[in-house]
């Protein structure tokens, strides 16, 4: 009887999604790593290269970059958001990723923009990335940001 409660206890949990597998978090994790040394770097198509041909990307609310929301591809994603951040700062760089892994394919990343305005002001922008990944490929991408700041810095 205890067996048969242990295997439906197990059971149960791996049909709720709780049961993780740990060779795909890892994976999910390598992705989104390279994505952000990638982005670290400037190389934009090796950031491309990473996301779904029909990616789903939202900017924060009231962002100004969500007007677009939600962008679907990377064409949409580089013209809508990676050209127009170029456009609105000097300068913008990640500080301090931290990355969480997450059941269902999913990855947390903690981190800080450093934004220099076009008049040379400096801001500090506190934001969390929500990536969603399937077969090695991220097919979305939730920003959560401090959009006060952000729209201070434009």
């Amino acid at each position: 009887m205890k067996l048969l409660l242990t295997t439906i206890l197990l059971f149960a949990i791996t049909i709720n999604g709780v049961a993780q597998d740990t060779k795909t978090n890892d994976i999910n994790l390598k992705v989104i790593d390279s994505l952000y040394q990638a982005f670290s770097k400037g190389d934009i198509p090796t950031v491309l290269s990473l996301m779904d041909t029909k990616i789903i990307w939202n900017e924060a609310e009231s962002n100004s970059l969500a007007v677009g929301n939600p962008y679907i591809g990377p064409e949409a994603v580089l013209n809508g958001v990676f050209l127009k951040i170029g456009e609105l700062y000097k300068s913008f760089t990640l500080k301090n990723v931290k990355l969480h892994e997450m059941s269902n394919n999913q990855v947390l990343a903690t981190l800080y923009y450093m934004i220099t305005s076009m008049d040379d002001k400096e801001y500090t922008v506190q934001v969390a990335h929500h990536w969603t990944l399937k077969d090695g490929k991220i097919i979305q991408f939730q920003q959560y940001a401090d959009t006060k700041k952000l729209a201070d810095a434009e």
